[in-house]
């Protein structure tokens, strides 16, 4: 595993505690050698992440598409920053340069970044594992929606479990580090 993919939030949110495990996160991939694959801005938790990379020693990639860039909000301190035509050819190539995936608090981007991803992997287009970094409880109302899917028949036992969740960076790595992609029906004839 050589990048982590971070989703996470354009604001910082209400308590700081997003801001210092933001911090925390980066500083972990770099620890770990990770390089961080991100959205590419220069505004919330998504600075907040790539300048703790880039001062921990580590490289940070930021793929953002043209309108955000002509909005201003492109950071220009990355180690890469690839320009897309769109939010659809950001998201793609955010997966193709990325090993992992974790999302970190975060609005409704974000949201939709993780599920896509997520799917992505239900459906077999890769085997790359996907987490959730649940910082003081952020997620915990998502996971009961999740695990009530599952007891309504509407998310297979296999799909959840594919999904890491912690509260602490260093050891939601470490388990990033240690995923085995569970063999599932979808998952069966992927080529690997």
């Amino acid at each position: 595993m050589r990048r982590a993919c971070i989703y996470c939030g354009s604001s910082t949110g209400k308590d700081p505690v997003y801001s210092d495990t933001a911090i925390a996160m980066g500083e972990t991939l770099a620890r770990h050698g990770l390089d961080l694959v991100y959205g590419g801005g220069s505004i919330g938790i998504m600075r907040i992440i790539a300048d703790s990379v880039l001062k921990s020693g580590g490289q940070a990639i930021g793929v953002i598409p043209q309108s955000l860039v002509d909005r201003e909000v492109a950071h220009r301190g990355l180690t890469e920053l690839h320009i897309t035509s769109s939010m659809h050819e950001r998201k793609s190539r955010m997966a193709e340069l990325s090993d992992a995936f974790i999302a970190l608090p975060g609005g409704l981007g974000t949201l939709e970044e993780i599920f896509e991803i997520w799917t992505w992997t239900q459906l077999g287009f890769h085997d790359k594992p996907i987490a959730l970094l649940n910082t003081r409880d952020y997620y915990s109302s998502l996971l009961h929606f999740l695990d009530n899917a599952v007891d309504q028949g509407f998310v297979k036992p296999d799909h959840r479990h594919m999904l890491i969740v912690e509260s602490d960076p260093e050891k939601l790595v470490m388990q990033l580090k240690d995923y085995v992609p569970p063999l599932s029906d979808k998952l069966a004839g992927l080529n690997r």
